[in-house]
């Protein structure tokens, strides 16, 4: 297993590397969509996007698909300051509103993602996670929740808000759609999307060597801002699996999701359960105290999970990839993200030395395996 760093687009920059490598991180997970360039005052940039009914600001329509000069630019800056780019994290809205929405530019839509995706393998970018949702992260709390009065983010009851016309994945991509609120969607039509999505971009995922990984509904609630929500339960994300059985059909595993949701009353058994088969791409690590949708996020060390035994199962079925702290609690100094970030890597490789000093070498997991939850 390796230790890797989430940045957002704002700290691509060769201090935010030294940063991730001084911490003992060897890879990078970037978000190439700019969820705070709106400046939107319920989404400020010195933390994770949070946000409000608002959403987390506006996705910019005039961005084009990123480009093989572009991405292959960002590897080479990440390259030299000895790390690897393992994963580009979340489409921008702006580039597959319709594929979420089955709207009019759906299939203009599917071909840009195409293309993004071939743009990855040219360059060598081998994963992009993604999140196939209609409210996306959102109706979400911050305050004093963790250790010490430690700033963080949770939730305290879902909000039912309907989503207005322009919005959809808690940002908005057209500030000049008519009034009025996003149409009703049922579950099945909104799994039938994911299916042709998947269907239709797959194949390009295989040609070119780039793995698709899903991330969970965040917060996992069946429903969210009157709109249906597909990976709220561990075993759903069977299901995503066996919409469009492939080695490039992955998951973007976040333990702290997955420790949210009700269904879930052992976290180290929906570990086992997906990576015996082989089908975690890469890890987000954080943990939490209670069950969406009364929740807060908390230290690494401080949670309802026992992390250390998540990366033992993970390491016992033969996972190698990559893990990340998604988020943490801020640390009160005069930089509250990168200390609260510093305290979780630091945490996740004195536990990455211990599994590897205690263990035997890892089993080769099945590509395709039938143990069910």
């Amino acid at each position: 297993m390796k230790l890797g760093q989430v940045l957002y687009r704002h700290m691509l920059n060769k201090q935010s590397y030294a940063f991730a490598r001084q911490a003992g991180a060897t890879h990078l997970v970037v978000h190439l969509t700019d969820y705070f360039a709106s400046q939107h005052s319920g989404n400020p940039i010195g933390n994770q996007p949070t946000g409000d009914l608002a959403g987390w600001g506006y996705a910019s329509k005039t961005e084009e698909i990123w480009s093989v000069d572009m991405l292959r630019s960002l590897k080479r800056d990440i390259n030299a300051a000895g790390l690897e780019l393992e994963a580009l994290e979340n489409l921008n809205p702006a580039f597959w509103y319709d594929i979420l929405l089955d709207g009019p530019q759906r299939d203009a839509q599917v071909e840009n993602v195409k293309t993004l995706i071939r743009n990855m393998g040219d360059v060598g970018i081998p994963i992009l996670g993604y999140y196939f949702s209609l409210a996306g992260v959102c109706c979400r709390t911050t305050g004093p929740f963790a250790r010490g009065g430690a700033v963080s983010v949770g939730m305290d009851g879902p909000d039912q808000t309907p989503i207005p016309l322009g919005m959809v994945w808690n940002m908005v991509y057209d500030d000049h759609a008519p009034q009025g609120n996003l149409p009703p969607t049922t579950h099945e039509q909104l799994w039938d999307r994911l299916q042709r999505f998947l269907l239709d971009v797959l194949p390009v995922a295989e040609k070119h060597g780039v793995t698709l990984a899903a991330h969970p509904d965040d917060p996992p609630l069946a429903t969210l801002r009157s709109t249906p929500r597909l990976i709220y339960a561990p075993d759903r994300y069977q299901r995503l699996l066996e919409l469009a059985p492939s080695a490039n059909n992955q998951l973007e595993f976040c333990v702290g999701t997955i420790a949210e949701m009700a269904d879930t009353t052992d976290v180290c058994s929906v570990v086992d359960h997906y990576s015996a088969q082989g089908k975690i791409a890469y890890v987000h690590l954080r943990n939490v105290h209670g069950k969406a949708p009364h929740y807060h996020e908390t230290f690494i060390d401080d949670g309802d999970v026992n992390m250390i035994n998540v990366l033992r199962t993970l390491h016992r079925n033969g996972f190698e990839g990559v893990l990340i702290p998604d988020h943490t609690p801020k640390i009160d100094c005069d930089a509250p993200w990168h200390a609260g970030m510093a305290f979780a890597l630091g945490y996740m490789k004195a536990m990455l030395d211990v599994i590897k000093s205690e263990t035997p070498t890892p089993i080769t997991p099945a590509p395709m395996g039938e143990k069910k939850l």
